[in-house]
């Protein structure tokens, strides 16, 4: 009997060393996956796993994220997020990976360059990066590093000193510019406060969730999901391919109390054309 026990007793334990080192191998198999950060964050695998699963992750240079060497204003930080050196993207996310909200942004470009540039607050200096989605399913990365003050996550938004403040929320303005290769830039700006929901005034979050444009015969061109690192008032650039016989880009926003925003761009051959009013 006592015999019977230990032989149990040895091939559960060679049992157990067999799994372990499977997991082992397995957990160093999906390391590999992800190339070591020449920013050294301290984030970077683990914010790897949670954007990017078990996918194949590829550094790329052509992936350019713009970033100002000097910070002004923590709450109001302007990024370029530019893949358009790439063939074949299917979505697009800029993430930050030391603020306390990390996802940033995602844009889906339909019918669309995969380059967008905004503005974002920054809790400190984060590496920012922008990750793009490709057609065969690996993920490919570019980063920057932000030299920033910090505070902007946590900085209560400047509308709300304004007695009247609730009452332009979701008023916007845009400009298109037609452009010789058929792509046109757009730029909108959106009247919202963004709140983070980690102010010291206890303000709970109150964002922008989600941008859709769509040309005049309701074609899907690209999407924007927002997330509370957007700054306040968003101002956003992104590239479509509005079709020629378009006078005009419409523009539907959702924020996450279930409030939605319609707006319409022209986008006459001029470049003059000005304007966008929210309907709510």
């Amino acid at each position: 009997m006592q015999r019977r026990t230990t032989t149990r007793s040895l091939h559960l334990a060679i049992l157990a060393f067999l799994i372990g080192a499977g997991a082992v191998a397995a957990a160093e198999s999906e390391r590999h996956l992800v190339p070591d950060d020449p920013l050294q964050s301290p984030l970077w695998h683990d914010l790897a796993t949670k954007f990017f699963g078990n996918q194949k992750v590829v550094l790329d240079q052509r992936i350019k994220v713009i970033v100002p060497s000097i910070i002004e204003n923590q709450a109001q930080v302007p990024v370029t997020a530019d893949a358009r050196g790439l063939d074949g993207v299917v979505k697009m996310i800029v993430f930050a990976d030391l603020n306390p909200i990390q996802h940033v942004l995602t844009l889906t470009p339909r019918q669309a360059a995969p380059y967008v540039s905004f503005r974002m607050k920054a809790e400190q200096g984060t590496p920012v990066r922008a990750a793009a989605l490709m057609t065969d399913g690996t993920w490919r990365v570019g980063s920057v590093y932000l030299d920033a003050a910090g505070g902007g996550c946590s900085a209560p938004a400047m509308a709300r000193k304004d007695a009247d403040w609730s009452q332009t929320v979701g008023l916007a303005q845009g400009r298109a510019w037609r452009q010789p290769d058929g792509l046109s830039r757009i730029r909108l700006r959106v009247r919202h406060p963004m709140d983070t929901g980690l102010a010291k005034d206890n303000t709970p979050a109150f964002f922008i969730e989600k941008l859709d444009m769509r040309s005049s015969k309701g074609e899907g061109l690209a999407s924007l999901e927002l997330f509370e690192p957007v700054s306040e008032d968003p101002t956003l650039t992104v590239m479509v391919k509005l079709p020629k016989g378009d006078a005009s880009l419409n523009v539907e926003g959702r924020d996450n109390n279930g409030t939605t925003y319609r707006s319409t761009i022209p986008a006459a051959f001029d470049q003059s054309s000005l304007g966008g009013v929210s309907i709510q």
